[in-house]
């Protein structure tokens, strides 16, 4: 057997072995003596061996022709181009989505391909597809040079008219999606390969199979600043991707997010606070008992850094949230009901756990708290376990199911008749004095060791994992690590001794 046949041997091809040495002979004619017969049969080897991709997501750009199998989820439209040679026919050109379970990719038909789809591809079929990979105007696609239907294939993607949060899957594409809005994020910009500035923005919508965070693209990032948390809104022709393990559904030029008048409850699954570990990422909710002001502090590479920390309990628990970024700008009153998600599990202040929400997590009021009840909800609380009565309300019962409708009005009685009739004083003592009292009780003396990132009036201190305001006359350094002792009210130390 010679060189010839060695090489197509090993060739998987549909071209016949006669072709193959033809074009052998013809390559080493162009090539004048420079390659053999073998140097030649490798060259046209190389030209017509496919690229074969186990997945979509094998597929990149700059690689030869590939052969993949994949789902269609979507058919475009025909369009019609010039092209450069004007006595040439108008072209056509037509985007069909395909998805396998590892992601989808767009596919561009050409002229009677693109005729053809128009008439014979549907949804929902497989398609066996050849093609060059190149970097398109929305992303990679591939510029098929074949594409035939495959009936006794198989692919594992879903598609359907409507999509619930459970439904979506990794590939999806042209999905329409009703769910209410939970949590809402500020606009960021970034800087593109090709020196162009990118947009993008983030919500956080959920029904009732769960929730998604929903990546809004350029144009469309402007959407995250028209809607608040608890409307519903329908997004429409999104995309699913995939980001550090988890689906985001992503909204890009084709898509839409739009306001509509429908009902939709998000039930969330949270884990019980008394079973929190360091180290897990969870989702947590509560009754709202403590609120701290929001803080700044410098970080190290000089920008601004905010942070705020608020108290949650629940039937099992209590636990301190700290919110970083713009977490700490949303409104959380005391009383209210509030879920956080994605929220890490750390070691806080005196071996107590506490949960951190970054810039993945996402804060939901699900009930907001009246302005008595949730002075009622802290003094109920605090007044509880300072020996302050037993009445439920008075224990400060601030679980996701503590002060809803009337027992808000109760715990506020609650809390001041039991002030009134155990200190002792005359019945207009009401629930102004008991959040005084309350106050004074539950003044103790801490310890805090930590740096100072904030001078002035508090001091802000730091030390890793919270950060503490101290009010104090001493003198101070940015950087200086000091300890500070004394009674902590209000969510800040009054420094007694600082060393």
């Amino acid at each position: 057997m010679g060189v010839i046949e060695d090489v197509y041997g090993n060739l998987d091809t549909d071209v016949e072995f006669e072709e193959f040495e033809a074009a052998v002979e013809d390559k080493v004619d162009q090539m004048g003596g420079l390659a053999d017969e073998e140097t030649a049969a490798m060259l046209i080897a190389h030209e017509l061996r496919d690229e074969e991709a186990d997945t979509i997501a094998d597929i990149e750009p700059g690689m030869n022709d590939v052969k993949f199998l994949g789902k269609v989820t979507s058919i475009g439209e025909i369009r019609t181009f010039e092209r450069d040679d004007e006595e040439s026919e108008e072209g056509r050109v037509c985007n069909v989505d395909v998805a396998d379970a590892s992601g989808s990719v767009r596919v561009a038909l050409w002229d009677e391909m693109a005729a053809a789809a128009e008439e014979q591809l549907e949804v929902g079929q497989v398609l066996r597809v050849m093609g060059r990979p190149k970097e398109g105007y929305s992303g990679l696609e591939v510029s098929a040079n074949k594409v035939e239907p495959d009936e006794d294939a198989e692919v594992d993607v879903q598609v359907l008219d409507t999509y619930r949060v459970e439904d979506l899957s990794l590939g999806a594409s042209d999905v329409d999606l009703v769910g209410q809005v939970l949590d809402t994020d500020s606009i960021r910009t970034f800087d593109r390969d090709d020196g162009s500035e990118g947009r993008v923005a983030n919500l956080t919508v959920g029904d009732g199979t769960g929730r998604v965070r929903v990546t809004l693209w350029d144009g469309k990032a402007d959407l995250a600043e028209e809607f608040e948390a608890g409307e519903v809104v329908e997004v429409g022709d999104g995309y699913v991707r995939e980001r550090d393990g988890d689906l985001e559904l992503h909204v890009g030029d084709r898509g839409t997010v739009e306001r509509v008048d429908d009902d939709v409850e998000y039930v969330p699954e949270t884990t019980d606070i008394d079973g929190l570990e360091i180290g897990e990422t969870v989702d947590i909710g509560g009754g709202v008992i403590e609120t701290d002001p929001k803080r700044t502090f410098d970080r190290d590479d000089g920008s601004e850094g905010q942070v705020r920390n608020v108290r949650i309990k629940d039937e099992t628990g209590e636990i301190r949230v700290a919110l970083w970024g713009d977490k700490a700008d949303r409104e959380i009153d005391l009383a209210d009901r509030v879920v956080f998600t994605d929220v890490e599990i750390q070691d806080g202040w005196q071996d107590d756990l506490e949960a951190s929400a970054n810039w993945r997590s996402t804060v939901t009021v699900l009930d907001e708290g009246s302005d008595a009840a949730g002075g009622a909800a802290d003094d109920g609380s605090r007044a509880g376990e300072n020996g302050g009565g037993g009445d439920e309300h008075s224990a400060g019962n601030t679980g996701l199911g503590a002060f809803a409708g009337d027992e808000q009005k109760a715990a506020t009685e609650a809390v001041a008749g039991e002030t009134g009739g155990e200190g002792g004083g005359s019945e207009s003592v009401g629930a102004g004095g008991a959040a005084a009292a309350t106050a004074e009780q539950s003044a103790e003396d801490i310890e805090f060791t930590g740096t100072v990132v904030q001078t002035g009036d508090p001091v802000v201190l730091d030390d890793g994992q919270q950060t503490k305001s101290i009010e104090t006359d001493a003198s101070l350094r940015l950087g200086e690590e000091i300890t500070v002792r004394g009674a902590e009210r209000d969510g800040t130390i009054h420094a007694e001794d600082v060393f």
